[in-house]
């Protein structure tokens, strides 16, 4: 009775993985390992950033962003599936479902166009070393990271407000464990054929666009690394690339999996895994495959920690 009074108020049902009791037990565990892990990655890297005065160049100050995206991402659905795990109780309030909407859809328009600019600057690391440090300045940085931030979100304010809005005729249980565009669209009991369209239309231009600016940079990147005669020369500039491209890969498969393939009408519980993968993989995985791995980061931390220990030391004396 409670639920149907809930629903009713205009709050949704997160159906989630509720068909199989024995799996919502296992990932319960998993959600919160990679939730916790994901915040100390993403943490870190945010405070060494900001700290470390050798690290204070274009390529960390994009990380500081792509790692800010992916800790607020992991917030926004994280806890809301482990409250909807733990127990029966598997509402959403419908503003919390807005919010959620707004945010992630914003912050995965963000993160498309963000590895976009991060190839650019990849690309004038390596083709235009002498220039880099001129071109890439301050200025440059904070108006590209600018137009990814709004054209991320303008497109989630054009969206979330449609997608909301669409007649449910009183269908309130979400096949999804968060609030996501597909499974709400999904619960309209109107013809939505043209905002089918619409939905691809742009989805295919935050994908078209960005992948055709990392390809073209890392077209002129390879062609750059083969000109490079020292292996030492040519190990290095690959092993700056190949952090990028491996973080792309997954997150744009992911991504096109969701959003642009036809899918069969039984393919939900697929669907929610590979968003789940899609939500929890990349944001664990990009602190330690960009930077965990780089000698400067190490290095940078190791010295706050010295520096901790030593003004400890003093403040005890």
């Amino acid at each position: 009775m409670e639920r149907d009074n809930y629903t009713s108020g205009g709050g949704f049902i997160l159906v989630g993985f509720s068909e199989q009791p024995w799996l919502e037990r296992i990932l319960f565990v998993f959600i919160l390992i990679f939730y916790l892990l994901t915040l100390m990655g993403n943490g870190t890297i945010i405070l060494v950033s900001c700290l470390a005065p050798h690290l204070h160049t274009p390529m960390y100050f994009f990380l500081t962003h792509l790692s800010f995206i992916d800790l607020t991402h992991v917030t926004c659905i994280s806890p809301q599936m482990l409250v909807n795990l733990r127990g029966p109780d598997k509402s959403i309030s419908f503003v919390g479902c807005v919010v959620q909407l707004l945010i992630t859809l914003g912050l995965g328009g963000t993160e498309c166009v963000l590895l976009a600019m991060m190839a650019y600057d990849r690309h004038v690391a390596i083709c235009q070393p002498l220039h880099y440090v001129t071109l890439m300045q301050p200025q440059l940085c904070w108006i590209l990271a600018s137009i990814s931030w709004c054209l991320g979100f303008s497109n989630s304010l054009i969206h979330t407000p449609i997608t909301m809005t669409l007649p449910r005729c009183g269908h309130q249980q979400i096949n999804h464990f968060y609030c996501e565009t597909p499974p709400i669209m999904q619960l309209a009991c109107v013809d939505i054929s043209s905002y089918k369209k619409e939905i691809r239309m742009f989805s295919s231009i935050f994908l078209v666009f960005p992948v055709s600016l990392i390809l073209v940079s890392y077209g002129r990147i390879a062609h750059s690394v083969l000109r490079i005669k020292t292996p030492g020369g040519r190990k290095k500039a690959l092993g700056t690339c190949g952090s990028h491209l491996t973080v792309v890969s997954i997150f744009y498969s992911t991504i096109i999996y969701v959003y642009l393939t036809p899918k069969p009408k039984h393919s939900h519980d697929a669907t929610k895994f590979v968003a789940l993968l899609y939500n929890l993989i990349p944001p664990l995985i990009n602190p330690i495959i960009y930077t965990l791995r780089n000698r400067d980061v190490k290095e940078a931390i190791r010295k706050l920690v010295i520096q901790k220990q030593k003004k400890g030391e003093i403040d005890f004396i």
